[in-house]
């Protein structure tokens, strides 16, 4: 699906004519040659996201607009996965933790969620994922893919991590308008299936290698990270009148 290309900390994922879906920023639909994962260094001061965006990208000599996610994670640690028409690239991190308990969450301090907005100078550890297919989906079927991208992102995080995922997880969907048409991309879909297991393995490999001995620990809890977050509010529940 993508010719991956990677300098400077910017990985360029390519593929001309590409229809891609992005949760990230500057996100939503788009049509291009190319989308980015970038890697963001220590103590990133950045607020102006458009000039920051551009300036990475001419550095690394890579002149084609595109969606973009951004990272605390090296791309050394990036991990590329592919089954039938489906391909995963993701950068694994979990540095920033967030949990969605269904109970209060016993391992919280004092009885109270950690502060997501108490930050340290790292960079965020996030989960970006770009997954796309060689299939030309229908709207509603890219639409899903991202869904079923994400489901199975914080699926293999609750497994691996006991976290539902980070404060700044992100995802890119894409597909191929010159491709075999596709109505649909859930699970039970040949898209849908491959595009679960290439999230999984793709996840599984970046944690693995970013947590390696030399590279740190994946916390035991919010509590344990330098921040996160905790949902562990309750909304009011009704019957529908």
């Amino acid at each position: 699906m993508f010719e991956t290309t990677v300098r400077d900390g910017v990985c360029r994922l390519s593929r001309a004519g590409t229809r891609w879906l992005s949760t990230g920023y500057a996100g939503g639909e788009s049509r291009g040659p190319a989308a980015y994962n970038v890697t963001v260094p220590e103590g990133w001061p950045e607020t102006d996201l458009d000039e920051y965006v551009r300036e990475r990208r001419r550095r690394a000599g890579f002149d084609d607009p595109g969606p973009t996610l951004l990272t605390g994670v090296d791309q050394r640690h990036a991990r590329r996965a592919r089954l039938g028409p489906v391909e995963a690239v993701v950068t694994g991190g979990v540095s920033n933790p967030a949990t969605l308990p269904l109970a209060p969450d016993s391992r919280t301090t004092d009885d109270a969620p950690v502060d997501g907005s108490a930050r340290d100078d790292r960079p965020v550890g996030t989960v970006n994922v770009v997954v796309g297919t060689t299939r030309s989906l229908a709207p509603g079927a890219l639409a899903n893919l991202l869904t079923v991208a994400a489901e199975a992102k914080t699926a293999t995080l609750l497994a691996t991590t006991g976290f539902t995922g980070t404060t700044t997880d992100a995802v890119v969907a894409a597909c191929d308008p010159a491709g075999e048409q596709a109505a649909f991309s859930g699970s039970a879909t040949e898209v849908g299936t491959a595009a679960r297991a290439c999230v999984r393995d793709a996840l599984v490999a970046s944690l693995d290698s970013r947590y390696a001995a030399s590279a740190g620990e994946i916390p035991d809890s919010v509590a344990d990270a330098e921040y996160g977050v905790v949902t562990d509010d309750r909304a009011a529940v009704s019957r529908l009148s």
